[in-house]
């Protein structure tokens, strides 16, 4: 491969993984709770972005909606990477492999849920990457982000938690992807979208042991 391709290449990647970020960085749930009641959602409740904070303030109905959102700023990036991150340029020599590969669709995705907790719109700050995680595992994998979706939402009905929910659906995405569909690059997102959920959740971990986690409904 000539420095040239690769330097297009390397172009192509960053520039993958920035719109992916910016995409990501929308904060729907902000934008919502500001609109509607004119209040800054990171001042309330346990001050992240998401859909959970939103359901404080604004309702189910709203939950429901921020959690589609969000799970499309992850769906939405990733396919435009397949559509548009193509790397017919390298076909002849090596890049027919990151095509096979999508290491341009898996940067995508980590740039989405890297966006919607670090949101450049606010601060570098937002929510906890669930929803927007899972989106994205939908998009590399439908039956895999449908199957990290279920367990989500069974844990979460039962439990009571959403926290809980999402640390324990988001801890086996790369088990299940492994198992649906052992494409290391998507093995390595899910592993690291797992881990990444996890830390963003140390505190929810701490109440939970503490029994003092709130529950999603009574």
């Amino acid at each position: 491969m000539t420095t040239t391709l690769i330097l297009v290449m390397i172009g192509k990647f960053i520039t993958v993984f920035i719109l992916s970020y910016l995409i990501g960085s929308i904060p729907t749930g902000y934008l919502i709770v500001k609109k509607f009641k004119n209040i800054d959602i990171r001042e309330t409740g346990s001050g992240s972005t998401g859909a959970t904070n939103v359901k404080r303030i604004m309702g189910t109905k709203w939950f429901f909606a921020v959690l589609l959102l969000d799970a499309l700023k992850g769906i939405i990036p990733v396919l435009l990477a397949y559509k548009y991150g193509n790397y017919e340029d390298f076909a002849n020599e090596q890049g027919d492999i990151f095509l096979v590969f999508g290491i341009g669709p898996v940067l995508a995705a980590l740039g989405a849920i890297i966006g919607h907790s670090k949101s450049i719109f606010l601060g570098f700050s937002g929510g906890k990457s669930v929803a927007t995680g899972i989106g994205a595992l939908v998009a590399l994998s439908w039956p895999v982000g449908l199957a990290v979706a279920a367990i989500w939402g069974l844990i979460t009905f039962f439990t009571k938690y959403v926290s809980l929910g999402s640390i324990i659906a988001v801890s086996l995405a790369p088990i299940i992807m492994t198992a649906i569909y052992p494409n290391i690059y998507y093995i390595c997102f899910a592993a690291i979208c797992a881990i990444y959920v996890i830390i963003r959740h140390k505190e929810n971990i701490k109440r939970l042991l503490k029994g003092t986690e709130n529950k999603v409904r009574k």
